[in-house]
């Protein structure tokens, strides 16, 4: 078994290498040529903390692969990782387990990398300014994965928490040294939104953000950050002003995705409205974006084979490098 830490596969696999198979993966979902169970959630209540297990299956890459996820909100609170994970590699034609990785990166990773594929099929192409409600741990994958798609000037920061969005622009002024674009601070989250050709939510809320009607036509959106059916980052009136809101999967978001089950279970909004899964736009089933004034929103709350999809191509590449270390139980 081969054994890969997160500093190996940063040095092995790009946010651009990660939007390439994420989209393929999707491609293959909508095929009908993926497995992926609902994923499970048990609870540690006592801790307000989570773990997620989610398997999945990939036929025409022959490999399946079980993603197991902890998140304790209280780590930081001791200079521990909020989110620990890691990925069980499996070749589907021997049944040998061949890889085991750090699933913290690519999470981060893979999360961006679909609201890169949403925000390529779904933003105006001369979208030039992003906001980003919640800095913390997916923010930057959210950002890596708009500006491999998208020719961004400005970046504008929101966060309840003031400091965690400073602490980002120095991080992006670091990774993106040559960027010639601006990175702002924003306290409001609706002025940040009324600014924004896109925007990305990536919070933990469970109420929301911003206003709809601070939207201006044209806008996409991305959220990520409520992954639960209580959490809830925008309000019915993002849903009201959505030309099209299409998701990662119609299962996966009518079983977690709190931005439209609250709605729905106050009578406000239907699962009808739903316009469809970005696999379908990515085949060609379905449009994406069709004029400059729609307004598009992407919702997502993780589908497993996506996991599988990197953790494949990772291990592929690291054999081919010679990268990572063996075990033999």
């Amino acid at each position: 078994m081969l054994l890969l830490n997160e500093q190996m596969i940063r040095e092995l696999y790009t946010m651009e290498d990660c939007i390439d198979d994420v989209e393929k993966a999707f491609f293959y979902g909508t095929e009908g040529k993926t497995v992926a169970p609902v994923r499970l959630s048990v609870p540690h209540e006592k801790m307000e903390a989570e773990t997620l297990y989610m398997p999945s299956y990939i036929e025409p890459e022959n490999y399946t692969a079980v993603k197991i996820v902890s998140i304790f909100p209280h780590n930081k609170n001791e200079g521990r990782n909020v989110l620990q994970g890691m990925i069980l590699l499996t070749n589907a034609l021997t049944g040998e387990h061949v890889a085991l990785l750090d699933a913290s990166y690519l999470t981060v990773l893979r999360t961006g990398a679909s609201s890169g594929v949403a925000t390529k099929y779904l933003a105006r192409e001369n979208a030039k300014v992003c906001a980003v409600l919640g800095c913390g741990a997916q923010s930057l994958g959210q950002i890596q994965a708009v500006m491999a798609v998208r020719e961004l000037e400005q970046i504008i920061l929101y966060n309840r928490t003031v400091e965690k969005a400073k602490v980002l622009k120095e991080t992006l002024q670091k990774l993106f040294p040559k960027w010639k674009g601006t990175i702002t601070v924003q306290a409001d989250a609706n002025e940040a939104v009324k600014e924004a050709d896109i925007v990305i939510c990536s919070s933990k809320s469970t109420t929301p953000l911003f206003d709809g009607n601070m939207l201006k036509a044209g806008t996409h959106i991305n959220g990520i950050g409520s992954y639960q059916s209580h959490m809830q980052e925008v309000d019915v009136q993002t849903l009201y002003k959505s030309n099209k809101v299409v998701v990662d999967t119609i299962e996966g978001a009518l079983h977690e995705a709190g931005d439209l089950l609250v709605p729905i279970k106050e009578g406000l909004w239907n699962s009808e409205s739903i316009y469809g899964e970005i696999g379908e736009i990515v085949c060609g089933q379905k449009e994406g974006r069709t004029n400059e004034d729609e307004i598009t929103f992407y919702k997502a709350v993780g589908i497993a084979y996506l996991d599988t999809m990197v953790a494949k191509s990772v291990y592929e590449k690291a054999m081919k490098q010679g990268v990572g270390a063996t075990f033999t139980f």
